[in-house]
């Protein structure tokens, strides 16, 4: 069953989170991810529980694949340039 990186970001440095962008995208797709979505317009619908600022999502093949990509060194490597540049909410969603 597929599983999805859901990922909220507010940028503190836009610049610098370009970095991460770069870095993280064929760590993404040497686990197999695919970018469904990444940072295009929104139009909330309900807020009561949550007001998305800038929503990125990620399929994989399965839940166990996304957390091995995110739970890599590669990526914890490159994760501390988002955690520099950013504070995001990131959540593995299993799916279709």
């Amino acid at each position: 069953m597929a599983a999805y990186l859901v990922v909220d970001t507010l940028l503190d440095n836009p610049e610098l989170y370009e970095q991460y962008k770069l870095r993280a995208k064929p760590l993404v797709e040497q686990y197999g991810g695919e970018y469904l979505a990444r940072g295009g317009a929104l139009t909330p619908k309900e807020t009561a529980l949550w007001s998305p600022t800038r929503l990125v999502l990620v399929k994989f093949p399965d839940v166990a694949t996304a957390n091995r990509f995110y739970e890599s060194p590669e990526y914890q490597e490159v994760l501390k340039i988002s955690q520099q540049s950013a504070r995001r909410t990131v959540v593995v969603l299993e799916g279709v």
